[in-house]
């Protein structure tokens, strides 16, 4: 008995906390990398091996260790793979996120201005890194699906009612790279890309296909955030845990 209560506290003081939750406008829950599910609130911690799920009206702002703001749009799903970050350790940087459906914008923290080859965010169609940076990705499965607040796409790649299925992107400030087997391309401030699958290069599109971001009036005034220099303390939320 002893032997799995030590077990229990070692486990415990190894789950490597990456961020917290600094807004939400819905439910959100965490699937741990044992299975656990965990409904999230404000403050709540997110660890690495974290999948978070938002429901279909819910927005999510998760601000990690180094300062970096990943804000989740309603209906995603998005895996925390591995996040490490150390002021003092720069070779420990670590951050490697995986977005299976939906979408999100990144902001980058102190982790992606020391080490931006060490960032990494993967979809089901290409990997997405970072030259420092302030971009959106989204990502539509197969069938096509207008995204909430989306509109139309207004080019002729791709066309529809929806927006064909694939992994569309854009920057507002640095440069991104979107890669895969079939090809690689950087993406500046201002531009649009798509990439319809995992077989196909990414592409330039010429003007915003439809994406948008409207965040709800709980997030304040919707402006675009800058990373601190300051690093958050551990938050003192209760979660609830769902076995």
């Amino acid at each position: 008995m002893l032997w799995l209560v030590l077990m229990s506290i070692s486990l415990h003081a190894f789950a490597q906390v990456a961020g917290t939750v600094t807004q939400l406008s819905g439910p959100m829950m965490a699937k741990k990398a044992d299975g656990k599910v965990k409904i999230l609130s404000l403050k709540s911690e997110v660890e690495s091996g974290d999948t978070l799920i938002t429901e279909k009206n819910t927005y999510a702002l998760v601000k990690f260790i180094d300062n970096s703001e990943i804000t989740l749009k309603p209906s995603t799903t998005f895996v925390v793979e591995q996040f490490a970050y150390q002021a003092d350790q720069p070779d420990g940087d670590q951050a490697s996120f995986n977005l299976v459906k939906g979408g999100l914008r990144s902001l980058s923290g102190l982790l992606g201005k020391r080490n931006k080859e060490k960032f990494s965010l993967k979809t089901p169609v290409a990997t997405i890194g970072i030259r420092g940076t302030y971009f959106m990705a989204e990502y539509i499965g197969a069938g096509g699906s207008a995204a909430p607040g989306s509109t139309p796409p207004k080019t002729a790649l791709p066309q529809g009612p929806a927006l064909a299925p694939g992994l569309y992107t854009s920057v507002t400030s640095g440069q991104i790279v979107v890669s895969n087997p079939a090809g690689v391309l950087e993406f500046a401030a201002g531009q649009f890309g798509f990439t319809p699958s995992f077989k196909q290069p990414p592409v330039m599109l010429p003007t915003n296909p439809g994406m948008q971001f409207t965040l709800p009036v709980a997030f304040g005034s919707g402006n675009i955030p800058t990373a601190s220099n300051s690093t958050p303390g551990k938050s003192d939320g209760i979660d609830c845990i769902v076995r």
